[in-house]
């Protein structure tokens, strides 16, 4: 019996070593595939374009043989299909079905023993296993930070499942991680009587994206009352989105760069220099981590952040939706779709910010440089007539009130901002076509907005943001958002008004503590001015379908996050988009996503 029970432990380990390798090799294999997909693609196409070309032929050639030579083209037989790219997804769900049959007490090596030993199984030794244990989910800390939840007092429990690849120090004063997140989503062919220069493609396709990123800091000294933090980033992406990201307002990959141009060289993402002020000796902890390197902070306290960063990592921050590496991937459910913050093309700034952290609520202020065109990579460096600043008031207490339901946390926040930038106005532009004006003058045929453009026009708006644990398992969340839709969309997408609503669930019931599900519900709107501009074929920086018959753009999405092993993940999506880009007349649009994502 004891030899049989040695084996099956055997057995576990190294089917936890396998799935790893499995997975890694697989995600590597899968881009690979899919680059040679795409050029197959590209080539095949010109060939159709000019049949008689020389060059054509031989290209088609050149990689239908090397195509042929993939070894997953071969191993597409034992599926049953001759096509690259479905045996990778075949094998990516053997991968997630090994993943899946695992028990959640395999998920770590410490937790299996070596060698089995006898045991005599007495009443107290019955009820000591039997007792639950304390699992592991995410959570905000309350200070802008995402962080992990800890047991109930605010320590992490011995047992908890291992979330990275290296274990990281929690007083160390420095650090250094990364993480890769590969996303493959494709939608099916929809309805579509007519197209335009930015409308969402009709007939159907797939794209890729792989974002990496390299996480580094510096803390000089061990001060918690004056701490300081240096922090740099460095990131990488290639890849592009389902229409080159045009066509819809909340649109289906965050990590897709919306300038398809911009190169494949790593780019700093982030380097700040980050400062605290304690005004109290009583500490809180906190998870020590890029942002932040101290393992615990005044609970009274001013920090100051100065250099570049993205907004949202510190503001509309919400736990169950704000990661696009494990959670949701919309634009518009993992931020504020209305909230049309201060950034350049890949999402990032220059700025400097104050956040004032008390026990139960936090305030934060910013003021950040705002680009030189719409959805432009240049920022404008003259903050006397272009910026951005940004406001929030954070409450650390729930919908729920506490005398109901003491042991859920809750939050609660309410964010302001104004954008001063040479922005135009969609009324404007408007009466400057139908009067021909501008027909006139420039010889255009559409309205125009870039021929209406005025330094230190100012666009302004609001959110709400909330999130409550309801159960041990189960988080709902939601937002609101809403901007004055006179001036024109400028650095995120184009939503003058936004409503949201959605929830997670962790797998502890199924023996899964770091799996989740979520599901949420987002409906997007523009105002008057907005919707008679796009009606008469007016562009904006990401739609324009050449006419519309306006909707709201309803937007239903739901994951699945598997835990496969220490930091690797993956993930299965869908989304349904409703009136795609404010368009009655187009859509429904149906998108599946595969994601594997990596913490090191």
């Amino acid at each position: 019996m004891f030899q049989s029970s040695f084996m099956f432990q055997a057995c576990r380990i190294n089917s936890l070593r396998i799935v790893p390798t499995l997975s890694a090799g697989l995600a590597c294999l899968l881009v690979r595939v899919l680059r040679i997909e795409e050029k197959c693609q590209c080539v095949i196409q010109m060939g159709e374009e000019n049949p008689s070309g020389a060059k054509a032929r031989s290209g088609i050639a050149a990689l239908a043989a090397r195509q042929k030579s993939c070894p997953v083209t071969k191993l597409s037989k034992v599926f049953g299909g001759t096509h690259c790219l479905e045996a990778c997804l075949s094998l990516l769900a053997v991968v997630l079905a090994l993943a899946f049959a695992l028990p959640a007490s395999a998920q770590t090596l410490d937790s299996l023993p070596l060698v089995p030993e006898p045991e005599i199984w007495t009443a107290s030794l019955f009820a000591q296993n039997a007792a639950p244990q304390l699992t592991l989910a995410q959570e905000q800390d309350g200070v802008g930070r995402k962080a992990t939840d800890m047991s109930p007092e605010g320590h992490e429990p011995n047992d908890a499942p291992v979330v990275s690849m290296f274990a990281h120090s929690e007083d160390s004063l420095w650090w250094i991680s990364g993480q890769a997140n590969i996303i493959l989503q494709g939608d099916l062919p929809f309805h579509s009587p007519y197209e335009g220069k930015n409308s969402f493609i009709g007939r159907g396709e797939y794209k890729t994206s792989l974002v990496g990123t390299l996480y580094t800091a510096l803390r000089p000294n061990r001060s918690i009352r004056y701490a300081t933090d240096f922090v740099f980033d460095l990131e990488a992406a290639e890849g592009r989105g389902l229409s080159e990201a045009f066509g819809l307002a909340g649109f289906t990959n965050l990590d897709v760069v919306r300038n398809p141009n911009l190169g494949k060289v790593p780019y700093p993402a982030r380097y700040q220099i980050h400062q605290v002020f304690g005004f109290t000796n009583k500490t809180t902890s906190q998870e020590p981590g890029f942002f932040a390197l101290a393992p615990s902070v005044p609970v009274r306290r001013v920090e100051f952040r100065i250099g570049k960063l993205t907004l949202p990592d510190f503001f509309d921050v919400n736990g169950p939706g704000s990661d696009s590496h494990l959670q949701f991937m919309n634009w518009t459910v993992d931020n504020n779709g209305a909230w049309d913050y201060a950034a350049d093309t890949r999402g990032y700034t220059v700025g400097g910010m104050a956040e004032y952290d008390d026990r139960v609520w936090s305030i934060r202020y910013g003021i950040f440089a705002m680009p030189t065109v719409a959805n432009g990579i240049n920022l404008d460096w003259a903050f006397s007539r272009a910026h951005g600043q940004d406001g929030e008031f954070e409450l650390r207490q729930g919908l729920v009130p506490k005398r109901l339901a003491p042991k859920r946390k809750g939050t609660q926040r309410i964010l302001f901002y104004a954008n001063n930038a040479h922005m135009g106005t969609y009324r404007e532009a408007v009466e400057g076509f139908l009067n021909g004006s501008d027909t006139a003058t420039y010889g255009v045929t559409v309205p125009t907005i870039t021929l209406h453009e005025h330094f230190g026009a100012l666009k302004y708006g609001m959110g709400y943001n909330t999130e409550q644990e309801m159960t041990e398992n189960l988080r709902v969340f939601g937002r609101f958002g809403w901007n004055e839709g006179q001036h024109e969309s400028f650095a995120y997408t184009e939503v003058d008004q936004t409503v949201l609503t959605g929830f997670d669930y962790t797998g502890t019931r199924w023996h899964r503590p770091v799996d989740k599900v979520g599901f949420a519900v987002v409906s997007n709107a523009i105002k008057a001015d907005h919707q008679k501009y796009l009606e008469l074929g007016g562009l904006g920086f990401l739609l324009g379908d050449g006419k519309l018959n306006y909707g709201r753009e309803n937007i239903e999405e739901s994951y699945y996050t598997c835990h496969a092993w220490r930091g690797m993940f993956y993930t299965l999506d869908v989304q349904h988009i409703n009136d795609p880009g404010y368009n009655r007349d187009r859509g429904p649009v149906w998108v599946g996503s595969i994601r594997a994502h990596v913490d090191f």
